[in-house]
């Protein structure tokens, strides 16, 4: 990856990993599916007088905003107000890495190396550590699984991206922006059958400053800006060498809900959190450790 690569990476580092501090505090003024809905529809009113049209079929810019938007941010919200921790969210989220190379291997048919299923080994170990855990009280086994869930669909994300970019069709912020007008209306029609109607006439009626800024930060940062740098990297290298990038998210996210929110993480949880980290950043540089031991001298 050249150097202006690695700057854009680092900013996505930073947005997304403050983004879950920001995601909790939006969670206190909305319901989940709210706060996934108005997210969306904020994105696609304001980015539709400033991007054109992709030319993306409809088919893949639904299957695209399903699964990244919809099913990602669906899972992730219900996983914080059922009780995971923000800073843990972080974390536990890039299970994706897991998922997008299992999922690359299955439906793209690409290889993988057999430094990389150790890796994977690795970080599967680290996440049974942090959600077997029992001291940290405040996650509960529901929102973890929920969180392994958005990790799952974020990665089936990666995969329609890739399809949609060897396809020929656009994967940037044409699409970002177009696909949002898909995920408001699951996310609407769930937050009616499960939270009621009153409960969104509610949420919109007392929308604050606070609220107005979280979505602010949501829609732009994390979501433009955000996943416009990410399309822009999966469409120039292979899944299994972006999605591990992410790994410097849980660093930001677990210092920032330390500072931000107060939110305390177990020792044990910590050996976890070491674990995933340490996989991930095999999976990430261990083929550039290969090539380092293989051509130095004996």
């Amino acid at each position: 990856m050249i150097r202006k690569d690695m700057f854009l990476a680092l900013f996505i580092i930073v947005a997304w990993g403050f983004n879950f501090i920001v995601m909790r505090w939006g969670l206190d003024e909305l319901t989940p599916m709210m706060l996934g809905g108005l997210r969306f529809l904020v994105i696609g009113l304001i980015g539709c007088f400033f991007f054109a049209r992709p030319n993306t079929p409809l088919i893949w810019c639904v299957c695209y905003a399903l699964a990244l938007n919809f099913g990602q941010f669906g899972f992730l919200f219900s996983a914080m107000s059922f009780g995971m921790p923000a800073g843990l969210a972080s974390l536990v989220l890039q299970s994706q890495a897991i998922f997008t190379l299992l999922f690359a291997v299955l439906l793209l048919k690409e290889t993988v190396r057999p430094y990389q299923v150790l890796a994977i080994g690795i970080a599967i170990g680290g996440l049974a550590v942090i959600g077997l855990d029992n001291d940290n009280t405040t996650m509960t086994a529901i929102g973890f699984g929920l969180t392994l869930a958005a990790g799952s669909s974020w990665a089936l994300g990666n995969i329609v991206t890739k399809i949609i970019s060897r396809k020929g069709y656009d994967a940037n912020l044409n699409l970002i922006v177009w696909s949002s007008w898909v995920p408001p209306v699951p996310f609407f029609l769930c937050a009616y059958f499960i939270e009621g109607g009153d409960v969104m006439w509610s949420n919109i009626v007392n929308l604050n400053w606070k609220t107005l800024g979280t979505l602010a930060y949501l829609s732009i940062f994390a979501t433009l800006a955000g996943y416009g740098l990410w399309n822009y990297l999966l469409s120039r290298y292979p899944a299994a060498t972006v999605a591990p990038l992410t790994l410097g998210v849980p660093v930001v996210g677990l210092t920032s809900a330390q500072v931000f929110l107060s939110e305390a993480v177990s020792p044990m949880q910590w050996v976890g959190i070491l674990i995933v980290l340490t996989g991930l950043m095999l999976n990430t540089f261990g083929g550039r450790w290969l090539r380092a031991i293989s051509q130095r001298p004996l």
